[in-house]
């Protein structure tokens, strides 16, 4: 046979150690991604609940891969992990221009935009091993989420008009 696959070895893996830190990692990075996402679907925005969770689900699976993946193919200490996280920023970056738009002299989309980067970085955070600071850092999302802009709305309560400061 050109492939022989090991279905009871497969099987026998799911239950290893390393794998169920794997799976909590994933679930771990969708919880969080979710929460932020959650605040965004609230206010009634595009990019919610699913997004977000994706978002942070496939940073973490891209930061997981190279940490654990390839230890039977390549000399583990020539990684760089490090390397992955930089290309998922770049790749949100792109994710996040095509989210901002100008309409009339109003920009649209910046907390969207830098929500999904935020989302992206739990993913890496919990991918890499950082849980306490991915659920600090989640914490942190919601509060500049929700609180500061009740303190947006709050600063700019005298001018009902002026939609500029809506950034979202």
């Amino acid at each position: 046979m050109l492939c022989e696959v090991d279905i009871l070895g497969m099987i026998a893996s799911i239950l290893e150690p390393e794998t169920l830190s794997i799976f909590i990692q994933l679930l771990l990075s969708v919880f969080l991604g979710a929460l932020v996402g959650l605040e965004r679907e609230l206010q009634g925005k595009s990019a919610g609940l699913r997004t977000y969770a994706l978002v942070s689900l496939g940073a973490c699976l891209f930061t997981v891969v190279p940490l654990y993946g390839f230890k039977g193919f390549l000399d583990v200490s020539a990684l760089d992990p490090s390397r992955v996280a930089a290309q998922v920023v770049v790749g949100i970056g792109f994710l996040g221009v095509c989210i901002i738009f100008l309409k009339g002299d109003i920009l649209y989309g910046l907390t969207t935009a830098a929500g999904l980067w935020i989302s992206a970085a739990l993913g890496v955070a919990v991918g890499a091993g950082l849980y306490w600071a991915a659920i600090f850092a989640t914490f942190i999302a919601l509060v500049i989420l929700t609180i500061l802009k009740a303190t947006e709305r709050y600063i700019h309560r005298d001018r009902p008009g002026d939609v500029r400061h809506d950034l979202t």
